[in-house]
């Protein structure tokens, strides 16, 4: 756990202990809406296999529309998320997912896991799109972006790049200037004044994105409002980005209607691939989650 953050566990102990199903399944061939549409573990996958029913983490996920990030396909974030709740020890902290291919929208997507490694592999017929291994737990935590007060961060976002005509993303659920409240997190991070590799925005979760049976905001969108700040570090009028790679940490998870502050950092580009940084800052000022991620400009 981050030193400046509160555990996952105990933040959310009141609301367990009242419903103690947070991770029930989802039948993905239904479509609920908000939080309900992300996929999610049972609690206690080791002894659905001892009783030899099939293992609830590799049950099919299916990116609702909603989610979408590039046109016609899912948003990087958002799917990272689902299959990093899959993962690991189930609280969606310390996976590195792999996205190899376009997430489809709408479509049922089996998952396989190698039980030699843990790796969870993401499919669409025979194609491996995404895969998620959990990170090694003796590598130290990674360093957090230095904060910005919710004011910085709103004067940061009247500069978002995506503002401009030449945006492909209006659309995206996590950054689209199109989506509306309430139906996209509104994600508009700008470049800071005084540090131009990092940007910032403030993030004010909506009630609909809550995990069912919780008062808290479902792992899966904190990937997601992890996702695009960092791209939006290093996309201009001549370069897109699209996720190729995110390691993320989760130390606690916010609450509806909090004012967050996400910021993105520039690290380095090599070639076709930019990496960056990405962290969250709840509504009291503490890190709620870190990540990093690398970024493949298409080929022109």
């Amino acid at each position: 756990m981050h030193p400046n953050a509160r555990s996952q566990s105990s933040d959310r102990q009141a609301a367990d202990r009242q419903a103690p199903d947070r991770q029930s399944s989802t039948d993905p061939s239904s479509t609920p809406t908000g939080a309900e549409q992300a996929s999610a573990p049972a609690s206690d996958p080791a002894s659905a296999r001892s009783v030899g029913v099939p293992d609830p983490r590799t049950a099919a996920i299916v990116v609702p529309g909603r989610f979408n990030g590039p046109p016609g396909m899912g948003n990087g974030g958002y799917l990272a998320g689902l299959l990093a709740g899959r993962a690991g020890d189930g609280t969606a902290s310390g996976v590195t997912v792999t996205l190899r291919r376009a997430v489809p929208l709408d479509r049922s997507l089996a998952l396989t896991r190698d039980a030699g490694t843990g790796v969870l592999t993401l499919h669409r017929q025979d194609e491996p799109i995404a895969e998620a291994v959990p990170v090694d737990a003796a590598l130290p935590l990674p360093t957090p972006i230095d904060p910005v007060t919710p004011a910085e961060a709103s004067e940061a976002s009247r500069s978002f790049a995506g503002f401009a005509a030449w945006n492909p993303y209006t659309e995206c659920f996590v950054c689209g200037t199109e989506r509306a409240e309430g139906d996209g997190l509104r994600l508009f991070p700008g470049m800071l004044a005084d540090r131009p590799d990092t940007n910032a925005c403030v993030w004010t979760p909506h009630t609909s994105l809550v995990a069912p049976g919780t008062e808290q905001i479902g792992p899966e969108f904190v990937w997601a409002a992890l996702d695009c700040p960092g791209g939006w570090t290093g996309m201009d009028r001549d370069t897109a980005l699209l996720l190729g790679r995110m390691t993320a940490h989760v130390y606690a998870l916010p609450y509806p209607d909090e004012p967050c502050v996400v910021l993105g950092r520039r690290l380095g580009r090599e070639g076709r691939k930019v990496r960056t940084a990405t962290t969250l800052y709840d509504a009291e000022g503490r890190v709620a989650a870190h990540a990093e991620q690398v970024w493949i400009a298409p080929r022109a």
